[in-house]
C-alpha cells in the first residue's frame, strides 16, 4: 500500500529546525547553518517567537571583513532582516509552490500564533511534488 502523499506544509516541515537568536554570534551561526546544511536560519526572541531570518548570505561579507580586520564579529541581531516570509502548517503545499515561482528564500519559517514551530525548504517543496504525481 503506497502512503498518502503530503498536501500541507505540516506533513513536509521540519519540527527540530536550527534557529538562532539575535544575541547568537554570527560565528555560531556559520557553524550551525554547515552543520545542519542550511542557507539560512529563523531568528527566535527567548519565547520562541519570529522576529527575523538570516542567510549564509546576509554574513559572508561581515565575516570576510572581521577576519581581515581581526574585529570580533557580528551578532545575528545586527545582519538579520526583519521581514520575514513565513508559512502556517496549514497552508497547502500546491499553494507554497506557486508562492516560490515569485519568491526567492530557500527556507520558509513556519509559525503558528507568531511562534516558529518548524522549516520548510525548496527542496522539501520539490520532493512532496514528486510524491504528489507518484501517487
Amino acid at each position: 500500500m503506497q502512503s498518502k502523499a503530503p498536501t500541507i506544509v505540516r506533513e513536509i516541515m521540519s519540527r527540530d529546525c536550527y534557529r538562532v537568536t539575535g544575541k547568537t554570534s554570527v560565528i555560531t551561526l556559520a557553524q550551525g547553518l554547515a552543520l545542519h546544511r542550511l542557507p539560512g536560519a529563523p531568528v527566535v526572541d527567548e519565547h520562541d517567537r519570529l522576529i527575523g531570518f538570516i542567510s549564509e548570505q546576509d554574513v559572508i561579507g561581515k565575516l570576510l571583513e572581521s577576519a581581515y580586520l581581526d574585529d570580533e564579529p557580528p551578532l545575528v541581531h545586527e545582519l538579520m532582516r526583519n521581514e520575514v516570509l513565513s508559512v502556517t502548517p496549514a497552508k497547502s503545499i500546491t499553494d507554497l509552490a506557486q508562492e516560490m515561482l515569485g519568491a526567492k528564500p530557500k527556507v520558509y519559517p513556519v509559525t503558528e500564533q507568531g511562534r516558529l514551530v518548524g522549516i520548510v525548504t525548496r527542496r522539501d517543496v520539490l520532493n512532496a511534488i514528486l510524491r504528489m504525481r507518484h501517487s
